[in-house]
């Protein structure tokens, strides 16, 4: 198998959203907005907890690609680039998990 990437996978999912194809449903979640994108979100987030829980392997690995999937087409709806994330994600690996966290504001 050749090697795919989250970089791949926004790309799939600009493509098919920008496309116009009334059967995509990418570009359906696009045209519904973020609202419908983000519940649909959650409930992939939900599913692929209780596929953890339930020590469901298989159920496990595809309710995360549904996660990552959904969260891109979040992240495309709201305009923020995978790359914000992972520069974000990269540096906060100068620092331990429990300095990050305590340097957030408290909201």
């Amino acid at each position: 198998m050749a090697e795919f990437s989250l970089s791949d996978l926004e790309k799939i999912v600009h493509e098919r959203a920008h496309s116009g194809d009334a059967d995509s449903w990418t570009a359906k979640l696009f045209s519904r907005g973020i609202d419908k994108a983000a519940q649909k979100l959650g409930e992939e987030a939900v599913e692929t907890v209780i596929a953890a829980v339930k020590g469901e392997r298989q159920g496990l690995v595809s309710e995360s690609a549904d996660l990552i999937y959904h969260w891109l087409v979040v992240l495309g709806i709201s305009g923020v680039p995978l790359r914000d994330v992972l520069q974000e994600l990269e540096s906060r690996t100068a620092r331990s998990g429990i300095a990050e966290k305590a340097s957030r504001p408290k909201g």
